[in-house]
């Protein structure tokens, strides 16, 4: 791919300028840094005397930050529900609600997350998705018609066994007895007794957004690839990918459906299998379904200029991620520039993704905690300059 070509500035009408961000994870949501982007942007057009159309719609890639990226877009706020952690800890967790309460978005790291469970030692063998299962009823009481499920950030590989406990199944070994949650003992699971799951469940459209293609079992798999992140071992990566082969197995014998080859299956230690095997899911890029939902399409395919952003642009940026969906999106003559709390994109990979330009929001040296510190202030100051610089 070749860098898009500057089309011929428009005389006769102002530029049409669409502001896509995703969150800087950890130091500002993705509605803050949208606001940021379109002042800086403006006041640095009307510097140079340019007219500008600024539309801004707060992004995500269907991980952590899309729940806040909706609700924002929704003009709704997040619906607090007590549940516990991947460890079974009490925790207050949220679950977002469209306008007209139609769809609920549901984080699985709001209930299963690795940042909950950072201040102790990681348990990858015992950690659960069974908090999510408080989150999806609470949805499910709303009388939704559409759950957006949001794989990403979790601390679980456990198959999506603890979310379908949570809703009424049971997992059982040879003796007939429950087993104990988590990935560990999935090994020895010998038959599922799916007869009280909530039927609610089975009513409502299932949308599961991932942002990754990796298969459930194998080199690839969620146990493989993700399991170290989660504190495995590999003496327990191992353990935790037998386990969840044996899950598939007892589920394809239980429901006929095959899923475990399908791609993104191994998205968030293989929450969707269990889900997918008993209820009718769509397994989506991330992207692509936030798009869908804002109507975030159109707004692209009008622009003259995208300016997006994340915390960190690199070669993941360009892999299901908000900046690679904006390339896809964005209309044949439209320009794109990326803002970012940091640029490691090597100067090929950039010009051949078809990105205009990349800056970084980093005045000078500085530390993490610094610029988290004047994001927002520091992200403002680079669209000025931006502006600057493009509207010659």
């Amino acid at each position: 791919m070749t860098p898009k070509q500057k089309p011929a500035p428009a005389a006769t009408r102002p530029l049409n300028v669409a502001i896509v961000p995703d969150s800087f994870k950890g130091s500002a949501r993705a509605s803050e840094v949208a606001a940021a982007l379109a002042d800086g942007f403006a006041k640095g057009a009307a510097s140079r005397k340019r007219d500008v159309e600024i539309t801004a719609v707060p992004f995500a890639d269907g991980g952590e930050g899309t729940l806040e990226a909706l609700i924002d877009a929704w003009g709704t706020e997040a619906i607090s529900v007590q549940t516990t952690d991947a460890l079974g800890r009490p925790v207050e967790s949220r679950l977002g609600l469209s306008a007209d309460g139609k769809i609920a978005v549901v984080e699985a790291a709001e209930a299963a997350g690795l940042p909950q469970v950072s201040d102790v030692e990681r348990r990858p063998l015992e950690a659960t998705t069974y908090g999510l299962g408080a989150l999806v009823s609470r949805a499910l009481e709303l009388g939704v018609s559409q759950i957006i499920l949001c794989l990403g950030g979790s601390a679980t590989t456990d198959g999506g066994t603890g979310l379908l406990a949570a809703l009424g199944a049971s997992f059982l070994d040879a003796d007939g007895a429950k087993l104990p949650v988590g990935g560990g003992t999935l090994q020895n699971l010998a038959a599922i007794d799916a007869s009280g799951l909530d039927p609610r469940a089975a009513n409502v459209q299932w949308q599961i957004a991932c942002d990754v293609t990796n298969p459930l079992l194998g080199a690839k798999g969620a146990a493989a690839v993700f399991g170290p992140q989660k504190g495995a071992s590999q003496e327990q990566v191992q353990l935790l990918d037998a386990g969840l082969a044996r899950l598939a197995d007892v589920l394809e014998a239980d429901t006929g459906r095959k899923l475990r080859e399908q791609p993104g299956m191994g998205a968030a230690g293989g929450l969707a299998i269990s889900l997918g095997s008993y209820y009718q899911v769509d397994l989506v890029p991330g992207w692509d379904l936030v798009a869908k939902v804002l109507g975030a399409h159109d707004i692209l395919q009008g622009a003259d200029l995208v300016l997006t952003g994340e915390g960190r642009l690199d070669s993941q940026s360009l892999d299901g991620k908000v900046v690679s969906g904006v390339l896809q999106a964005a209309g044949e003559n439209a320009e794109v520039i990326v803002v970012a709390g940091s640029v490691d994109l090597p100067d090929e990979q950039l010009e051949e993704s078809g990105i205009l330009a990349a800056h970084s929001i980093a005045p000078g040296p500085a530390t993490l905690a610094e610029l988290s510190a004047q994001t927002l202030s520091l992200v403002e100051r680079t669209a000025f300059s931006v502006a600057r610089t493009y509207l010659r």
